[in-house]
C-alpha cells in the first residue's frame, strides 16, 4: 500500500531524511523505532504532506500512485489518517460539533458513530473544547477517536503511548485496533488495514500486533526485523547495538550461502 523510494526531505533548508526506503504491504502494521531527532516524525509529516517538509528527491507511492505533489487534503481524501504526538488545543470548537459535521457528510454512518461514542465512553467529552484541559492520555484518546470515525485506509500514529497512564493505554490500544478493523469483513481469514506506528517505549506493542519493525537513525533506516526482538535489543543495549546485531546476522547468513 505504501512505498517510499530514496526519499530525501529538507526542513528549513536542512536535510533531515537522507534516502529513506520503506515498503508497507496492504494489511500490515509496521513500527518505527529511533531516538529523538532521528527523523521519525519528519517521515510521518512528509507522508501526510505538511508543506514545511520539502521533498528534494525520491517518491512516496500510495496504492501505486505517486502522491509526492499532493497537498494534505488530497492525501487525506485518499484515506491517509494521522494521529499527532501533540495535537493542538482548539478553543471554541467542541467535539460534538466535529461529530455533527461528520454525521451531516455521512448520514449512513450515524449508527456506527453512536456505537463508537458509547463503546469508548466519549459522551463526557462532547461539549468541551478540543484538547482543552485534558490529561495526556485523554488527548491521545480523543485524537485517535477523531481518526477512527474517518475510517482511514492507512493509519499513522506518532507516539500513541507517550505520557499515557496504564488505564488509558488499554483504551488507546482498543481504539487503535478498532481503527485497523476492516468493517463488514465476512471472510474467515483475519484481515486488517495498514498502519505505521512511531514509539519510543514500545508499550503500545503490548496491545497492538505489529508485523515488522524498522530502526531510523540519522535520517536513514538502518535495519528491519521482528518488532519484539528489536525492542528487546534496543532496551538492553541501545540503538547502535541493534544495528550492529542485525549486520552481524546478515554477515552470518551471507557466509552460509
Amino acid at each position: 500500500m505504501l512505498e517510499i523510494r530514496n526519499l530525501h526531505v529538507n526542513v528549513e533548508g536542512k536535510e533531515i531524511l537522507g534516502g529513506i526506503n520503506l515498503t508497507i504491504p496492504n494489511g500490515e502494521v509496521h513500527v518505527l523505532f529511533g531516538p529523538n531527532g532521528s527523523g521519525k516524525t519528519t517521515l510521518m509529516m512528509t507522508i501526510i504532506g505538511y508543506p514545511e517538509y520539502k521533498v528534494t528527491k525520491g517518491q512516496i507511492l500510495f496504492d501505486g500512485n505517486n502522491i509526492s505533489e499532493l497537498d494534505i487534503t488530497e492525501r487525506a481524501k485518499l484515506g491517509i489518517g494521522v494521529s499527532q504526538q501533540r495535537p493542538p488545543t482548539i478553543k471554541g470548537v467542541k467535539l460534538r460539533q466535529i461529530l455533527d459535521f461528520f454525521t451531516k457528510l455521512n448520514p449512513s454512518k450515524k449508527d456506527y458513530l453512536n456505537a463508537m461514542v458509547k463503546k469508548f465512553d466519549i459522551s463526557k467529552y462532547l461539549d468541551r473544547d478540543i484538547n482543552s484541559g485534558f490529561s495526556g492520555g485523554e488527548i491521545k484518546r480523543l485524537e485517535l477517536f477523531q481518526i477512527l470515525i474517518t475510517l482511514p485506509k492507512f493509519l499513522m500514529l506518532d507516539e500513541p503511548d507517550s505520557g499515557v497512564d496504564p488505564e488509558q493505554l488499554v483504551i488507546i490500544g482498543d481504539i487503535v485496533n478498532e481503527c485497523l478493523k476492516i468493517k463488514n469483513n465476512t471472510k474467515l481469514k483475519i484481515e486488517r488495514k495498514t498502519g505505521l506506528i512511531i514509539t519510543h517505549s514500545g508499550n503500545i506493542l503490548n496491545y497492538v500486533h505489529t508485523d515488522k519493525a524498522h530502526l531510523l537513525l540519522d535520517g536513514v533506516i538502518h535495519c528491519s526485523g521482528n518488532p519484539g526482538l528489536m525492542l528487546d535489543q534496543i532496551k538492553k543495549a541501545g540503538y547502535n547495538y541493534c544495528i550492529s546485531c542485525q549486520q552481524l546476522c546478515y554477515d552470518h547468513m551471507q557466509e552460509g550461502n
